[in-house]
Parts: C-alpha cells; structure tokens; sequence
C-alpha cells in the first residue's frame, strides 16, 4: 500500500515538472499535440535512448556533463531570481554534492571510465541528485555523508583555510614587493640611459 502511494506521488511530481513553464515543457507540449502521446511517455522514451546511448554511443562524457551542469545552472539562475528561498537551498546544495562528486571522480576516473555503464550510472546519479523530490539524491548525501563530515571536522577544515589565507597574503605581499622593486629598478635604469644618450 506504501508503494502505491510512493509511485503516485513520484508520478505526481513528474506530471507537475513536465507542466512547468519553460522552454523544454513548451517543446514537450509541442510534440505532445503533434503526435498525441502524453509528455511523461516521451520522457521515458527520451530517457530510454538517452540511456541506451550513453551504453553504446559517442561522447557519453560530454553529454552526462552537459546534463549533470546544463539543466542544474538553469534551475539555479531561476532559484536565485524568484522569491523563494527552498529552492535555493536546494540547488545549493545539488551543487555541494556535485561538487564533492567531482572531486572523487577526478581521483577515481582513471579506473571507472573503462567500466561499460560508468556514464549510464553516472548519469542515472546526477538526475537522482537533481531530482525534483524531498528525498533525492542530493539531499540524501548531504545530510547523510557531508553534513556530519564538516560537522565533525569544521575546527580542523577552519584552521587549514585560515594557514592557507595568511600564506597566500604572505605569497601575495612578497610578489608585490618584488614587482614593485623590478619596476623602480627599471625605472632608475632607465633613467640612466637616458641620462648617457644625453651626454
């Protein structure tokens, strides 16, 4: 009984983000008038050819990124400019895990891109990170994994940043002074071969 009404809420929340107003829901609302198929089943059915795609087609990488950064910077840019403040929180924190992702990947790419559906899953994760449910994949990470990792390790992470301020204004001043010391040893070089022509 559970189930039944986990299913129909997730199908309720598709229905109402296929609905929204936006650029893909118009191209939706066009194809679904020209062939008379619902928009959920040509999502399903554009999920079906992405998926198979990303299994046995080209330039898998780029489109699992164009997918995984595209849509999220767009929702993003609507987030900061409505009114609402839920919605940016949570595409703040998409962009957390996101972010944390791609940290893990970078060290970890090497061996998971010979797996055959590494951007089949890759992609199946961003979408449920980015999906539009309370318990998606983002927020499930976020309060799971991040949230008690900087909780338990701020002091430490706080005091690494704070070393790593002062060094780089320390880095920052000494290449300052430098530049300023070239500049007026050129200058005052300058000056002198001026002063030697003139003579």
């Amino acid at each position: 009984m559970t189930s039944k009404v986990d299913e129909k809420s997730i199908r309720e929340k598709l229905d109402e983000f296929l609905h929204q107003k936006n650029y893909l829901t118009d191209g939706l609302e066009f194809v679904e008038k020209k062939t008379g198929v619902n928009r959920l089943y040509i999502c399903i059915g554009a999920a079906a050819f992405l998926a198979l795609y990303l299994v046995i087609g080209y330039a898998g990488g780029l489109v699992v990124s164009i997918l995984g950064f595209g849509y999220p910077a767009y929702a993003s840019v609507k987030a900061i400019e409505s009114e609402r403040k839920d919605d940016d929180t949570q595409w703040l924190t998409y962009w957390t895990v996101y972010s944390t992702f791609s940290i893990i990947e970078y060290f970890s790419d090497i061996f998971l891109s010979w797996f055959p559906l590494y951007f089949l899953f890759k992609c199946s994760f961003l979408v449920w990170c980015m999906a539009p449910f309370s318990w998606n994949g983002s927020e499930f990470i976020y309060h799971r994994v991040l949230k008690p990792w900087v909780k338990e390790h701020r002091e430490k992470i706080d005091e690494y940043l704070e070393k790593a301020k002062e060094r780089a204004s320390h880095l920052y001043d000494e290449a300052k002074d430098k530049a300023t010391e070239a500049a007026i040893k050129h200058a005052t070089r300058s000056d002198r071969d001026d002063d030697k022509k003139e003579d």
